[in-house]
């Protein structure tokens, strides 16, 4: 089904939520609190070990968080940082460097969400895209499926979203509805298809020397494990499908994992279990949340 990221209003607040997890860097797969560098720095998100001769590459720069981090999750606005977590996945667009400064002066690493399979017409480079590569609504106002299959016109575009991720401080990324293959496009698109554009999508990521997140598409992640650092699902456990997740765990990566409608109580022992980082959300992903 498609995502419902992304797709609500700017400037709502919600209610608060911290969820007591912990945020030595003991267990979550990041950095001490006050491991990043504090807010105004040139470099926000690089450590000074990432910044070092030995891990100059970007591969050795990047971060690669480990299952069971515990997440924020908010696209509804500007972020509020009051959630005492590790990890942050918040709007690239609406968020600033400034931003996401302050989240790493308080040891948090911070995801920047795009999407980078529909069209958006709110989005201020929505006119880069020209009018061939647009498909059929996808159920959200303003948004159309995109061609995956026009690599040449997508990946400069896309390129330019990811750079803007990376000036403003990012440390990852994570690409929304990367499984068009799987719904009504507009287009005939194959699953090879969506195979290619995913990999597409995290080479661009991986140059830039961030990390980058496979969102959903349950169905080809042993295609495509190897080329993501952590995933981003919902509702697995609405649908049954939570153990298709098991190869990012048992590769030593993090599934960062939501559901709206299941209780906590009814999904967070299976979470657990399978060591995903699992959280309850609302379906506008305001600040509040209720994690396992």
């Amino acid at each position: 089904m498609p995502s419902p990221s992304g797709r609500t209003s700017p400037g709502a607040t919600g209610e608060g939520g911290g969820g007591g997890e912990s945020t030595d860097g003991t267990t979550d797969g990041t950095e001490a609190p006050g491991g990043g560098p504090a807010a105004g720095s040139s470099t926000p998100g690089r450590t000074a070990e990432s910044r070092s001769p030995a891990s100059s590459s970007p591969e050795a720069a990047r971060w690669r968080p480990r299952p069971g981090t515990p997440w924020q999750w908010q696209l509804d606005g500007r972020v509020d940082p009051s959630v005492d977590v590790p990890v942050y996945d918040i709007d690239g667009f609406e968020n600033s460097a400034a931003d996401v400064a302050r989240l790493h002066a308080d040891g948090r690493k911070v995801i920047c969400y795009l999407n980078a399979g529909a069209w958006e017409d709110f989005r201020p480079d929505h006119k880069s895209f020209p009018a061939s590569v647009l498909g059929r609504t996808n159920g959200w106002d303003g948004e159309r499926w995109l061609d995956i299959r026009r690599l040449d016109v997508l990946r400069p575009i896309m390129e330019r979203r990811v750079d803007m991720c990376r000036t403003k401080g990012f440390d990852a990324v994570e690409p929304d509805l990367l499984e068009g293959y799987a719904n009504k496009t507009g287009f005939p698109l194959s699953g090879a298809d969506q195979v290619a554009y995913n990999r597409m999508i995290a080479d661009i990521v991986h140059e830039r020397g961030l990390s980058v997140g496979l969102k959903n598409d349950l169905a080809q992640i042993p295609q495509l494990v190897r080329h993501f650092d952590f995933a981003v699902n919902e509702e697995c456990a609405q649908y049954g499908e939570c153990e298709r997740l098991k190869p990012f765990v048992a590769a030593g990566k993090a599934v960062f994992h939501v559901e709206y409608e299941e209780r906590t109580e009814d999904f967070c022992a299976e979470s657990r279990a399978l060591k995903l980082s699992s959280m309850r959300k609302r379906l506008d992903l305001d600040v509040w949340r209720d994690p396992c």
